[in-house]
C-alpha cells in the first residue's frame, strides 16, 4: 500500500515523500508586495515537505485580495522572492508559487482600484482592508474582450515565478477567488461564452491553464479546486458535471497535478480521481474547518487513490511535520491569534520537536 513516505515523481521533480505543505495566507509581505527574509526562513524551516506550495501571490495589482500579501508582477517582487527559493532549495526542498487573483474579493482601500469579476455581483460579508474588515464592494464586470487578459495574468506571473527560482506554480482555482468565481453559478451571471452552461463556466479556468502551460510548461503547472465549496459566497450548480467536465478539459495539458479540497461529498472527489489521469493532491479536511489533516485522514485518501496529501494548519506550528508524522510524535497546536498579525511571533517561533532524556 502507498504510504505518505513513499517517493513520487511530479513532472521533472522527484519528491522524497507525499506530504505537501498547502498554501496558507500569512500576510507577512512588505510594502509593494515584496517578500521578506522572515518568509525565507519560514519556508526553509519546512523544506522537508515533499512539496511546498507557497502562499497566494497576486499576479497584478487588481488581482490583490488582502493587504500584506506578496506579488509577482514587478521586477522588485521577483528579486525579493529569490532568497526564499534559494533557502528552500539549499535545505533540499521543492517549492511552487500559488498564483491567486482575488477577483471580486478585494477592496479599493487595498489596491486603489475597483475589483473586477465575472459579473457586477458583490460577495456577501466583509473583506479585509488595511483599516479592518469592510463590506465587499460591487466589482466591475469584465467585458468579454478583457477576460483573456486576466487569464494571461496567471501566465505572466508564472514566468516571473520561474525567474524567481520557483519549481512551478499552482493556479488558485478554489475558495471563491477569480477562477472559482467564473466556475460559480451565483458570482457568474454572464450570458456570453464565459457564463451559463458548464462548458462556458469552465472556459476561463481552461484559458488560464493553457496560457500558463504555454509560458512555463505543463510539468511546472498545477491547479487547486474546491468542488462545491462555498467560500467567499460562491455557489456551484451541477457540481458532479462541473468537476467531470473541467478535469476532462485539463487532462489534455498533462499538468503536474490537480489539487482538490474536501469541499464536496467523498463520492464526488472519488469520481474526480477516476476522471483525472495525472497526479492528484488531496486536502482531506475542510479548509479552516474544525478538523486538521492528520495521519488517519491522509492514509484514508491514499487508499482512495490520492497521490499526494496536503497539510495546512498542521505545518504552522510544526516545521518538522514530516518527521512527526513518520514517527508518531505529537502535533503541536498553533496560536490562531498569530495566523495573520504580522511579525515573527507565531511564524518563526515554533520549534522542532524537543526530545527529553
Amino acid at each position: 500500500m502507498t504510504t505518505l513516505f513513499d517517493r513520487h515523481r511530479l513532472g521533472d521533480l522527484e519528491l522524497p515523500n507525499r506530504v505537501v505543505m498547502a498554501p496558507m495566507t500569512r500576510v507577512r509581505a512588505a510594502a509593494e508586495g515584496l517578500a521578506t527574509p522572515s518568509m525565507a526562513a519560514y519556508y526553509a524551516q519546512r523544506a522537508t515537505a515533499g512539496l511546498i506550495v507557497a502562499e497566494g501571490v497576486q499576479p497584478s495589482l487588481v488581482g490583490q485580495s488582502n493587504p500584506g500579501t506578496p506579488g509577482l508582477y514587478t521586477d522588485a517582487q521577483v528579486t525579493s522572492f529569490r532568497p526564499i527559493t534559494d533557502a528552500v532549495h539549499a535545505n533540499g526542498g521543492r517549492i511552487f508559487a500559488q498564483i491567486m487573483h482575488g477577483g471580486r474579493i478585494s477592496h479599493p482601500d487595498t489596491t486603489g482600484l475597483q475589483p473586477v469579476g465575472p459579473s457586477a455581483v458583490a460577495a456577501a460579508g466583509n473583506v479585509f482592508t488595511p483599516t479592518g474588515p469592510q463590506p465587499a464592494p460591487v466589482p466591475r464586470a469584465l467585458a468579454t474582450a478583457e477576460v483573456p487578459e486576466q487569464a494571461r495574468s496567471y501566465a505572466e506571473a508564472a514566468r516571473r515565478a520561474v525567474d524567481a527560482g520557483f519549481d512551478g506554480v499552482e493556479l488558485h482555482g478554489a475558495n471563491g477567488y477569480l477562477i472559482s468565481q467564473f466556475l460559480s453559478s451565483n458570482a457568474n451571471l454572464r450570458t456570453d461564452s464565459y457564463g451559463g452552461p458548464v462548458r462556458n463556466r469552465i472556459r476561463f479556468a481552461v484559458e488560464a491553464v493553457a496560457a500558463t502551460v504555454d509560458a512555463v510548461g505543463a510539468a511546472r503547472t498545477g491547479i487547486r479546486l474546491s468542488p462545491g465549496g462555498t467560500f467567499w459566497d460562491v455557489a456551484e450548480t451541477d457540481v458532479p458535471e462541473l468537476y467531470a467536465a473541467l478535469p476532462a478539459e485539463l487532462a489534455r495539458f498533462d499538468l503536474a497535478y490537480v489539487h482538490v479540497e474536501a469541499t464536496a461529498a467523498e463520492e464526488v472527489l472519488v469520481g474526480l480521481r477516476r476522471g483525472w489521469p495525472g497526479t492528484l493532491v488531496v486536502n482531506p479536511v475542510l479548509p479552516m474547518g474544525p478538523k486538521q489533516t492528520d495521519r488517519t485522514s491522509a492514509d484514508h485518501w491514499l487508499g482512495l487513490g490520492a497521490d499526494l496529501i496536503s497539510f495546512g494548519r498542521a505545518f504552522i506550528a510544526n516545521p518538522d511535520l514530516v518527521e512527526r508524522l513518520r514517527t508518531g510524535l505529537p502535533i503541536a497546536p498553533a496560536d490562531e491569534n498569530t495566523y495573520y498579525q504580522g511579525g515573527d511571533a507565531g511564524y518563526l517561533t515554533y520549534p522542532a520537536y524537543q526530545y527529553t532524556a
